[in-house]
């Protein structure tokens, strides 16, 4: 899309160029439902939201593109009128949630590990880069900048590498059918099932362990879902929808934490057993994601995670002004400072959002 005569766009250039020039950092908002999310960032205030609307949607082809300023809540009304949703359940975590910060911000919910994640569904992207110049990415290939999927790589970059535009993802139909059951069993249990249950050919859609309870949900045509809850057995809860819709936004009891208390979410294999921390913990994912509060050292959380072979993030409370992100190999650093410095050579974009030296 040309800015040439989009007074949107223009201002929007004028602020990163005015930015560039003085080497002023600018801090990319747009409803500001994840601002505690990362490291903190300061700078001066670049608000997307003015930048908004869908610019195209085709259900039969299933793919809708929106600028980035355009409420998240406005997208999904659209899509449930055809019965599409966008595949991974993206949380909000507020109701001024928008379509760029769910990219920038890469999260997804309990559908996450059945139906992929946010990046797997991103078509095409436009980016205005910290010379002010709008690059889009998408088609076929999606490669630039040495071989990079940029597109792909902009999804969790917490507009570390420039201004998201608009981008085009692929949506998912919702579907015929939905059950959730019940069962219940201890920690190491759950995780057990959870694994067995993943080597079959079962529709389920989403799982969580918490306090001797896992709650598995089941999706997809309606002789698939009448199968499977036979097959497992279980109870079947009523509401279920409510309670998907408050893990996705975390609030669920689990999460009404005082923030003081920090909120790590541990990735790790499926298949690891619990580690030995002390703390409470809501496992996600068929045991993928764990969510865990607790008061021992970062050190010792990282280093069981890494152990295991994952990574541990404090995702919620703690010092932000340190890392929270699980460091990364000199090798991995390099990269990041490498396309850091390709999109925003004066390092002006959210500097140290993600970690303190890009």
């Amino acid at each position: 899309m040309s800015a040439k005569n989009n007074p949107v766009l223009n201002d929007l250039r004028e602020q990163v160029l005015a930015a560039a020039a003085q080497a002023q950092p600018l801090h990319i908002q747009g409803g500001g439902s994840k601002a505690w999310y990362g490291r903190q960032s300061s700078g001066q205030l670049l608000d997307t939201r003015a930048y908004r609307g869908i610019l195209s949607y085709e259900p039969t082809e299933l793919v809708i593109t929106a600028c980035a300023g355009t409420p998240l809540r406005e997208i999904e009304a659209v899509l449930a009128e055809q019965q599409q949703m966008l595949a991974c359940e993206v949380p909000h975590f507020s109701e001024h949630a928008t379509f760029g910060g769910m990219l920038a911000a890469g999260l997804a919910g309990p559908r996450r590990p059945y139906a992929g994640a946010v990046k797997d569904f991103v078509l095409g992207t436009a980016l205005m880069d910290g010379r002010g110049q709008i690059a889009e990415f998408g088609g076929q290939v999606m490669k630039n900048v040495a071989g990079y999927d940029v597109s792909r790589m902009l999804a969790g970059s917490l507009g570390t590498l420039g201004l998201i535009l608009h981008a085009s993802v692929k949506v998912l139909p919702r579907p015929v059918a939905e059950t959730t059951l019940v069962f219940a069993l201890s920690e190491a249990d759950a995780l057990r099932k959870m694994n067995t249950w993943a080597g079959q050919p079962l529709p389920i859609s989403a799982t969580c362990w918490y306090v001797g309870r896992l709650l598995v949900r089941l999706s997809g045509a309606q002789a698939a879902v009448d199968a499977a809850r036979h097959s497992m057995g279980g109870e079947e809860i009523s509401d279920a929808s409510n309670w998907w819709q408050a893990l996705r936004e975390q609030t669920q009891d689990y999460f009404s934490q005082e923030e003081a208390h920090v909120l790590w979410r541990l990735s790790l294999p499926p298949t690891t057993p619990a580690l030995p921390l002390t703390g409470k913990s809501l496992i996600e994912w068929g045991g993928a994601q764990r969510w865990l509060y607790s008061d021992e050292s970062p050190e010792r959380i990282r280093t069981l995670a890494r152990e295991a072979g994952g990574h541990a993030s404090i995702f919620r409370g703690g010092d932000r002004q340190a890392e929270v992100f699980a460091p990364l190999s000199a090798p991995l650093l390099r990269i990041h400072q490498h396309l850091k410095q390709a999109f925003d050579p004066a390092g002006i974009f959210n500097p140290g959002r993600m970690y303190k030296d890009i």
